[in-house]
């Protein structure tokens, strides 16, 4: 089978605006066949998702969809679709969701960009540790912050991304919109290192708009650095290794779990659908953590099997892909027929 190794290119490259969008350059990549499972999760009645830009699941094979809806939620369906329950009704740490993640103890992650926070729920639905300050209500609601950054905090974050750990428990942070860094923190809690800061950059080890992250089995730590149209892998300490930056924009990263474990990276469709990025985005690339690319999967399209804004992955099975959109507002999985 043929196998094509990504660019890792070393030289800055210039920011962009946040919401442009940029067509992969690496050429000659196979094409993965998949099909989506249609129908795969059976709501309530009376119950609909919203913006679904959140997916994982846990070892059981649950899914967890973290969605924007009338209020922020977070739905836990069976491994065969069946609604379980709702996570978090009424938390305050729900307003306007990023990102789910599952650790290895099944324990629940949420990256909430509106309320500012982090938090950790057990299995069952019990908050154990809670990272970041959601803003006091006395200060009005403000979706940005007017003027300049201000300095990056320890234990605050301006609109986070998502969440990843090491194999030591080590929690790693992409915050994210304003603070354009990546943190780490100890298994309690306690600020380690951060790279990157409330300024944008483009150097290796500066962001603008780190916007998904994960940690591979070696605890190197792969950034989604959306509007730089690449991705940054760091090593543990959080100091730059390479880029990736002929795979289009970086949307975000999926890491499969091991002992082989596998990279996702996505070129999605833009929100809105601005003219002309249905012909040049909507790919999924699978890759060695090497950097070779084994192929690519999707397209563009209002209906399954193609992507409206893939905003998020979960690759556990790295043959079954839970993709969550944005603008379809719905949870497609995708069986690939990958015979490598």
């Amino acid at each position: 089978m043929k196998r094509i190794l990504i660019a890792w290119a070393i030289g800055a490259m210039c920011a962009a605006s946040a919401f442009a969008q940029r067509k992969a350059t690496i050429e000659n990549v196979r094409e993965i066949p998949y099909t989506s499972v249609p129908g795969l999760l059976k709501l309530p009645v009376g119950e609909y998702l919203g913006e679904s830009v959140a997916v994982a699941t846990n070892s059981k094979g649950h899914i967890f969809v973290y969605h924007r809806s009338a209020n922020t939620r977070l739905f836990e369906f069976d491994q065969t679709g069946n609604f379980v329950k709702e996570i978090g009704a009424g938390y305050y740490g729900f307003e306007f969701a990023h990102s789910v993640r599952v650790d290895r103890d099944d324990n629940i992650w949420t990256v909430d960009e509106g309320t500012n926070m982090v938090t950790k729920f057990s299995p069952e639905g019990k908050v154990l540790m809670v990272l970041g300050r959601r803003p006091p209500a006395v200060l009005g609601v403000q979706a940005a912050p007017a003027g300049p950054n201000q300095p990056a905090q320890k234990y605050i974050f301006c609109r986070p991304t998502d969440v990843g750990w090491d194999p030591q428990g080590n929690i790693f942070v992409s915050d994210g919109y304003c603070n354009n860094r990546v943190v780490k923190y100890d298994k309690d809690g306690r600020f380690l290192a951060q790279s990157g800061s409330e300024k944008a950059g483009n150097a290796l080890g500066e962001f603008n708009l780190p916007h998904g992250l994960q940690v591979d089995g070696q605890g190197n730590v792969w950034v989604a650095d959306r509007t730089n149209f690449r991705y940054q892998v760091l090593d543990n300490n959080l100091k730059p290794i390479r880029q990736i930056t002929n795979l289009g924009v970086g949307w975000t990263v999926c890491i499969s779990s091991g002992p082989h474990q596998y990279a996702f990276l996505s070129n999605s469709n833009p929100n809105g659908n601005m003219p002309g990025t249905w012909d040049i985005t909507g790919e999924i690339y699978k890759a060695e953590l090497d950097g070779t690319v084994l192929g690519k999967f999707g397209h563009p399209g209002k209906m399954a099997p193609g992507f409206q804004v893939v905003h998020m992955m979960d690759c556990r099975n790295p043959n079954e892909i839970i993709a969550g959109e944005i603008e379809s507002w719905r949870v497609q999985k995708l069986l690939l027929k990958d015979g490598k």
